[in-house]
């Protein structure tokens, strides 16, 4: 192992007010000392909840692969309840995308209008659902039992509207507040709905104008993307509904493996206004006066659930003009017990207004751990709301008793020191920065994320899946994510877990193939084994063309990540013949570079089982490697920077590179879905790209690309985030890189460094300080580290556990001095001896 660098740990330095904003000059004594004539008064804003707009990131070309996907709506941190919008189609959103309304109209398939339910550029709402996931590329996940008030007779079944188009309402944008933990919208039909959450619960008012008709209709069966079965019960007496959905299905429609029941979410509903009538449907039938409704909207026989489909339930409600009915629902994934049990203990007498003061609270204080000075609302708001989003997953997924299901569809009960147990994780998104803010944020729950991985590994047969979703594996995506993300834990201080049960598990997932690992069962998207092809891996060096997984070249970088993040966590458990063994695994990636790629240029290139080279290669095509290009990939080795500069010609030819691929010939930049031969900072494969200038040792192009993709892309606007937010991951990129850091390396807390674009920050024991700080000053003049001056573009991970002070001072022209030596530049790891 190549470790090229250390940093000393260094003492503090006193600042004066003269280089610090936002400090309070105080009365003294002219014959006192600098340190007491000055007390410094961090300026820090305050009521950070203000500055969040849950509307940003929700619009975008109709297109839902290039929107943020993001979901206002009631939810408290991590909650399993999030309570929000589903949007339905019109003719005019069905215009916009013929691919759309040719599945809808002529196909007869039910499609989401949007990911997590929401989209800016929809007008009309066919209901409140409890659960949504935020940010996701497929299109649509969860998006259970959404409840619709409304004020029409109910004349055909639900099951049989197309578009929703009769069964929903209009609403303005004009008339609809989003705030964290609280969401209003003023309907068309005269219903004012108001939505609050606990972490297990939501509340609603839903405020009738014209008690006349006035109903709730629960759309049971009506998750985003279908469901095996559902059940509905009114009890008219009780003032109560009762019921559950079993769906699953995530990305179903992309292959069959996924078209397939993995979760059963249990509901309780009560009303405090009393039910007059009832009445139910199931697929075309309408049940006037039936008080029970059963059946699923199935998922069709592609993953697209067919229109006729599905059963829920409606009850009639004794209202005055005016009047409000309230609306308290209790969920859970184990049972309907349980979800009982929720509400009770989580909103017991608790007013509306008290569970959204509540919830305000719990924000303010999250969002507080993250402390920023700047003058800048814009830019406050972009910021605050990244956080907020990026806090969003993955999801508590316990009952208040401790219960939840596990991957084996067994009832559990989190033990030892695990608090909670979550889901939903996101994994070959979130690996790469949400997760390592989570857990700066709150050692305890990244632990508990930790414990949940690894309890979901034990319940399916050992294998850790890159994708959850409840209670599923669904095998979405490539690579090992999970290794990369327990490394992660425990090198940003979450260590309050099985950590060398989870090590063991990981070292022989790492080792030893399995029958999934040697199957194509679900591939090319969901291949189930978490290390495909592990016996190419072992004797080829590479994943080959021929190989179990969605694309071999793209699944060596990943596996080359995970490897690394693997013989770090060995490290730390003092393991040091796994170290040196997976870092020489960690080096594969360097039997997939071809000098010969091209008539000028090498590149990542994919590789048949025979060693030859894979033909017909294109580095500019966007669907030759998972969601990206070879000239995309090619920056992706974030473990050995200065290796990936030495096999493409050195730092000079890396930095001509990588400028080529940031700006075209012309100079002007692209950082945003142009074409594959560009950077897209929008996807997952190209947020490390502007950091791997560090190791050129021309630091100042990563200062001046990192803040001119924030500057371009991040928007105080409703399509103000960049393509998918997949579960929060662009988001803590775009917090992490405001603070002028970024976690590059998998399973280390090593961070490399850009320029602040606020004056001071605080975040875990770092803080940092930047008085120039503005969208001039991008460029870092100097640094100083606990009062020593470096030229050191990173800092180690020694904040993890003590007080680090940054200070900044930026400039409008680059020190091209600052990270230029190669003992200034980020440390890279790297095998002794190539393969």
């Amino acid at each position: 192992m190549i470790h090229n660098k250390k940093v000393k740990h260094l003492a503090v330095l006193s600042l004066s007010c003269a280089v610090l904003a936002g400090c309070e000059k105080t009365p003294t004594d002219s014959k006192q000392g600098p340190e007491e004539q000055v007390k410094i008064e961090p300026n820090y804003v305050t009521e950070v909840v203000s500055y969040v707009d849950p509307l940003i990131g929700t619009k975008g070309p109709f297109n839902h692969r290039q929107a943020g996907n993001v979901t206002p709506g009631a939810l408290v941190p991590f909650g399993m309840f999030n309570f929000g919008p589903e949007h339905a189609y019109t003719e005019d959103l069905l215009a916009e995308s013929e691919r759309i309304s040719k599945k809808i109209l002529e196909e007869n398939k039910r499609v989401p209008v949007s990911p997590g339910g929401y989209n800016y550029q929809a007008s009309r709402v066919k209901g409140f659902s409890f659960t949504r996931l935020s940010g996701t590329g497929c299109l649509g996940a969860s998006g259970d039992i959404p409840v619709m008030p409304f004020t029409k007779e109910v004349t055909f079944s639900p099951a049989k509207d197309p578009i929703n188009g009769y069964y929903s309402a209009g609403f303005s944008h004009d008339n609809e507040t989003a705030i964290p933990g609280y969401y209003q919208v003023g309907l068309d039909n005269g219903v004012n709905v108001e939505l609050a959450a606990t972490t297990r619960t939501g509340i609603a008012n839903f405020t009738f104008e014209k008690a006349v008709g006035a109903k709730l209709l629960f759309r049971t069966s009506y998750s985003q993307l279908g469901s095996g079965d559902a059940y509905a019960k009114v009890d008219q007496e009780k003032g109560e509904v009762t019921g559950y959905v079993t769906s699953g299905n995530f990305c179903g429609y992309l292959g069959e493996y996924n078209q397939r029941d993995y979760y059963t979410l249990h509901f309780v509903a009560k009303l405090d206004k009393a039910i007059t009538g009832t009445g139910a449907w199931k697929d075309s039938e309408i049940l006037n006066g039936a008080n029970t409704a059963k059946g699923g909207m199935g998922y069709g026989d592609n993953g697209w659930p067919d229109i006729g489909k599905g059963s829920g339930v409606w009850v009639n409600l004794d209202l005055k003009d005016g009047e409000t009915v309230q609306m308290r629902v209790g969920i859970s994934y184990v049972s309907l017990e349980n979800a009982r049990e929720n509400l009770t203990k989580e909103q017991a007498e608790y007013s509306f207004a008290d569970v959204r003061k509540k919830s305000h609270r719990t924000w303010e204080e999250e969002l507080s751990k993250v402390k920023v000075a700047s003058n800048d609302d814009s830019k406050l708001r972009v910021f605050y709301t990244a956080l907020y989003h990026s806090l969003f997953h993955p999801n508590v997924f316990s009952d208040v008793n401790g219960q939840y299901t596990g991957f084996d569809q067994k009832v559990h009960t989190v033990s030892k020191s695990q608090n909670v147990q979550y889901a939903n994780f996101s994994g070959w998104d979130v690996y790469r920065s949400q997760l390592q803010l989570v857990t700066l944020l709150d050692q305890k729950r990244g632990s508990d994320i930790a414990q949940s991985l690894f309890n979901q590994a034990n319940q399916f047969n050992g294998i850790w899946d890159r994708w959850t979703h409840n209670a599923g594996p669904t095998g979405v995506m490539s690579g090992d994510p999970s290794t990369i993300a327990i490394a992660n834990f425990v090198a940003f201080g979450a260590n309050d877990f099985d950590v060398s049960g989870a090590y063991a598990s990981l070292r022989k997932a790492a080792t030893q193939p399995t029958e999934f690992d040697l199957s194509n069962i679900g591939c090319p998207v969901f291949c189930r084994g978490q290390k495909p092809s592990l016996d190419e891996w072992q004797n080829l060096g590479y994943i080959s063309d021929q190989s179990n997984s969605w694309e071999g070249a793209s699944e060596t970088l990943e596996q080359a990540s995970s490897y690394f993040s693997l013989s770090q966590l060995a490290e730390r458990l003092g393991k040091e013949e796994d170290v040196a063994r997976f870092v020489q695994e960690a080096g594969n990636w360097r039997n997939l570079y071809n000098p010969l790629a091209t008539e000028s240029l090498g590149y990542i290139q994919g590789r048949n089982q025979d060693k030859t080279w894979k033909d017909e290669f294109d580095p500019f095509s966007g669907h030759l490697f998972v969601e990206g290009s070879p000239a995309q990939y090619l920056w992706m080795v974030p473990h050995d920077g200065a290796g990936l500069a030495k096999t493409i010609g050195g730092g000079k030819a890396m930095s001509q590179r990588l400028d080529s691929h940031f700006r075209k010939p012309d100079g002007t930049w692209v950082l945003y879905r142009d074409s594959a031969e560009f950077s897209d900072v929008s996807n997952q494969p190209s947020i490390l790209s502007p950091w791997m200038y560090l190791h050129t040792g021309e630091a100042y192009k990563t200062q001046q690309t990192v803040r001119e993709t924030m500057k371009q892309l991040w928007l105080d606007t409703p399509d103000g985030i960049p393509g998918q937010d997949d579960l929060g991951q662009m988001s803590s990129w775009y917090v992490f890189s405001s603070l002028g850091l970024y976690p590059k390396y998998p399973g280390r807390a090593d961070l490399v460094l850009s320029s602040p674009q606020f004056s001071k920050a605080e975040i875990g024991n770092l803080t940092i300080n930047a008085p120039s700080a503005s969208g001039d000053h991008i460029y870092i003049n100097s640094l100083e580290v606990n009062g020593t001056k470096t030229l050191n573009s990173w800092i180690d991970e020694s904040y993890i556990n003590k007080s680090v002070t940054l200070d900044f001072t930026l400039s409008t022209e680059p020190n091209k001095a600052f990270g230029r030596a190669v003992e200034n530049r980020p440390p890279s790891y790297g095998p002794s001896i190539k393969l």
